[in-house]
C-alpha cells in the first residue's frame, strides 16, 4: 500500500475514512466508537492520516454494500469534502461486499477493511524470515476469495499462451483460461509453497522446544494486548534490546531470554506477538508456529496495560484468543503493567481464580519487578514436581515421550521396568499418572 502523496515537493501521508457499525443486539468487546478510537490507531501506526468518520446503527447488515446505499452515498460525499482517497470498515468485509463496494467507490479509491489493514501493519513490522513468512500466507489466503479481474477487456482464452499476473510474475497461461483464473492458481501455489516453508519452521521450533525440555528449563511466555509493555518488561528484566515503541504491534517476532530467579534457577522467558480484538482468522492460522511457543510455556503471563480505559476488554481477547490456539491450562500470572500513570485500585476481573497472582508493575519505571519475579518463582515451585514412574519394559515410546516431555533426574532399570524420576509438569503428571511409584 503506498501510504504517503507528493504535492508541492512535500510529502503528506495518504487521507482515510473511517466506517464503523453496530448490529443490534450484538454485544462486542468494544463499543463502535471505541473500535474506531482502534482502528484509528492501527491506521496511524501503518501511516495513514484519519479525516473523517462514519457510524451506522443497523437491524440487520445488507447483504450488498454491508450498510445501505444510502450510507454510501454519504460516505461518498464525506469524501469529497475531505479529499480523502481510502475507506476503512472496522469489520472484515466478505469478498461479496468488497466486490460491490469497490464497483461504487471506483477505480480512484481503495477499499480496506479492518483485517487488511492489521495484516498491512504486520507486513511494515515482520523483521524476520519467519515473520515475512506468516504475514505473506496470511495476506495471500485473505487476498485468494477477494480476487477480482483487474483486465476487463480480456475475453476467455481459447489455447494456451504466455499471462503475466498482477504481480508481474509470468505463468503459462492453459487452454481457456482467463487472466483471474490465472492469477488464482497463482496464489494457490504460492500458498502452498509458504505452508511447506512454515512447516519447516514449525519443525525447527518443535526441535528446540524439544532441546529445552531436556535441559530441565522452564519457559515462560509472555501474552498481552498489542500494546501493552511486553516487551519493555523483557527489555527491562533481561536486557533483550528488543524494539519498542508507543504504537501497535512494533514487535512481530518472539524472542526467548534467559533469565535468573531470586533462587538462582534459570528460565527461558518468551515474548510473543500482541493481541488484539478482531484479529483476522487468516493471522492467528499463520501464526501458529509462532504462538506454538505459548502452549509450551510451563508458566503464562497475561500482561496488562492498567491505565488503558478498556483493559477488562483487553484481558477478554487475550483469553479469547489463548482460547482459539487450544492453550493448555498452564498456570498464569496477571501483570498490571503502567502503573506509574495509575492512581487507584486495580480492577476487579471475573475469574480471578484463574491466575496463580495478580502482580502491580511499572515495566518502564522498574518497578514491582521483584515482586513479580518472586511470584514466577513461587507459581513454578507449586507446577512442577519430582515423580517416580515405573515403565513397562515394552513400553519404550513411553519412556522415549517422558524424556521429551519432561526433565528427567534420574533412570534406574529394575526388574519392574524403567524407572524414571523426572521434574514434570501437571498436564505430564495427569497424563502417565497411572504409570506414577506411589510414595508412603
Amino acid at each position: 500500500m503506498v501510504r504517503l502523496v507528493v504535492e508541492n515537493e512535500a510529502i503528506y501521508p495518504e487521507k482515510a475514512v473511517l466506517v464503523g457499525v453496530h448490529v443490534r443486539g450484538s454485544h462486542p468487546l468494544l463499543s463502535m466508537h471505541e473500535s474506531l478510537d482502534e482502528l484509528e490507531l492501527l491506521a496511524k501506526t501503518a501511516g495513514i492520516e484519519i479525516v473523517g468518520r462514519s457510524t451506522q446503527n443497523l437491524q440487520e447488515i445488507d447483504p450488498s454494500t454491508y450498510i445501505g446505499s444510502g450510507k454510501v452515498q454519504e460516505i461518498i460525499e464525506l469524501l469529497k469534502e475531505t479529499s480523502a482517497k481510502i475507506v476503512i470498515f472496522d469489520d472484515e468485509l466478505s469478498p461479496r461486499h468488497q466486490r460491490d463496494l469497490s464497483e461504487i467507490f471506483g477505480n480512484s479509491i481503495k477499499l480496506l477493511d479492518r483485517s487488511a489493514l492489521i495484516l498491512d501493519v504486520f507486513a511494515q513490522h515482520a523483521s524476520t524470515r519467519e515473520g515475512a513468512l506468516q504475514v505473506e500466507l496470511a495476506q495471500y489466503e485473505y487476498r485468494l476469495p477477494r480476487l477480482t479481474r483487474q483486465w476487463t477487456h480480456l475475453a476467455r482464452q481459447g489455447g494456451g499462451g504466455v499471462a503475466r499476473g498482477g504481480n508481474g510474475g509470468v505463468g503459462l497461461r492453459g487452454p481457456g483460461e482467463t487472466q483471474l483464473e490465472v492469477d488464482k492458481r497463482e496464489i494457490k501455489q504460492k500458498i502452498k509453497k509458504l505452508k511447506e516453508d512454515l512447516d519447516q519452521v514449525r519443525r525447527h521450533r518443535s526441535k528446540q522446544r524439544t532441546q529445552r525440555r531436556k535441559s530441565g528449563i522452564p519457559v515462560v511466555a509472555l501474552v498481552g494486548y498489542t500494546n501493552a509493555g511486553k516487551s519493555t518488561l523483557l527489555n527491562t528484566i533481561t536486557q533483550a534490546n528488543v524494539y519498542v515503541a508507543d504504537q501497535l504491534f512494533a514487535t512481530l517476532d518472539p524472542t526467548t531470554r534467559k533469565l535468573a530467579l531470586p533462587s538462582g534457577r534459570e528460565i527461558l522467558m518468551t515474548d510473543t506477538v500482541g493481541f488484539i480484538q478482531k484479529l483476522p482468522t487468516t493471522l492467528v492460522a499463520a501464526f501458529r508456529a509462532t504462538l506454538e511457543e505459548i502452549s509450551e510455556a510451563s508458566l503464562i503471563l497475561h500482561v496488562v496495560d492498567v491505565s488503558h480505559p478498556h483493559a477488562l476488554a483487553h484481558i477478554e481477547a487475550v483469553e479469547d484468543t489463548l482460547a482459539e490456539i487450544d492453550v493448555p491450562p498452564v498456570p498464569r500470572l496477571l501483570v498490571w503493567n503502567k502503573m506509574d500513570r495509575w492512581r487507584g485500585d486495580v480492577p476487579s476481573i471475573p475469574n480471578s481464580q484463574d491466575y496463580a497472582d495478580q502482580v502491580q508493575i511499572s515495566a518502564r519505571a522498574n518497578t514491582g519487578i521483584e515482586k513479580l519475579l518472586t511470584s514466577i518463582e513461587a507459581a513454578l515451585t507449586a507446577y512442577l514436581r519430582a515423580v517416580r514412574f515405573v515403565i513397562p519394559h515394552d513400553r519404550g515410546d513411553l519412556v522415549a515421550s517422558i524424556y521429551d516431555l519432561a526433565h528427567v533426574l534420574e533412570r534406574v532399570d529394575c526388574e519392574q521396568g524403567v524407572v524414571l524420576t523426572a521434574q514434570v509438569s501437571l498436564s505430564v503428571y495427569n497424563r502417565y499418572k497411572r504409570f506414577a511409584l506411589r510414595e508412603e
